[in-house]
């Protein structure tokens, strides 16, 4: 699940990853979106899904991402990078997407969530992929589908990457996987493999760093 990457894979992510990461910007509309410049590496899923904890894990900085026990608090577009590097169009931008299925939040705020993301996905050409975070304790929902579908109908490459997989078994996370896998498979955008993290426990962070890695070297970003 974690993906065969070569010992220089795995360096180059780490490299890749091992730069001075700053809050770069915030949107809550598409008219409020930063420039394109350099590649950007989305992250998205489900409100308490540790998407927050997983960006902190794969930066090496524990407050990067503010992470809360509150679902669906992040309602905007929060773009992370290095604010120092002199070549902001070859500079990797990681953009932390707002938490969807949280079914506390009000309709109209769910709507808003909706038409941002959507905005996103089908007007940004420097999007190089989204990362569709999944809970490997509860595997895909319902409320997955609609990022899912939205990702397909905009044609932007994505991939399943198992949250808090330190917390089943090595059987239950098989079984997790297999699931997801079958259920994927009629996702013809959906790239077919799937990484297994902890970002507590640090499994899967230096395989997901190196399938970025390996992403931007393939497009020659």
């Amino acid at each position: 699940m974690k993906g065969e990457f070569s010992s220089g894979e795995i360096e180059a992510g780490r490299k890749l990853f091992a730069i001075e990461w700053d809050f770069l910007s915030a949107a809550s509309s598409a008219a409020s979106l930063p420039p394109m410049r350099g590649p950007e590496i989305a992250f998205v899923g489900r409100s308490n899904v540790g998407k927050s904890s997983l960006i902190n894990a794969l930066t090496a900085r524990k407050a990067l991402a503010r992470t809360s026990h509150t679902p669906g608090r992040t309602q905007e577009l929060i773009f992370f990078g290095d604010s120092h590097h002199r070549d902001s169009h070859h500079r990797m931008t990681l953009v932390d997407m707002p938490g969807y299925g949280y079914a506390a939040a009000a309709k109209t705020k769910v709507a808003a969530w909706n038409a941002l993301i959507h905005d996103y996905l089908a007007g940004r050409a420097t999007l190089a992929r989204v990362y569709v975070l999944v809970d490997a304790r509860h595997g895909l929902k319902a409320a997955d589908d609609t990022i899912l579908d939205a990702l397909g109908k905009a044609a932007v490459s994505h991939q399943i990457v198992l949250t808090k997989a330190d917390q089943l078994s090595p059987s239950e996370l098989a079984d997790c996987n297999a699931a997801v896998k079958a259920a994927i498979a009629k996702r013809p955008a959906a790239f077919p493999d799937l990484l297994a993290t902890s970002a507590h426990g640090g499994d899967g962070i230096p395989q997901l760093r190196a399938a970025i890695a390996r992403l931007l070297a393939e497009r020659g970003l």
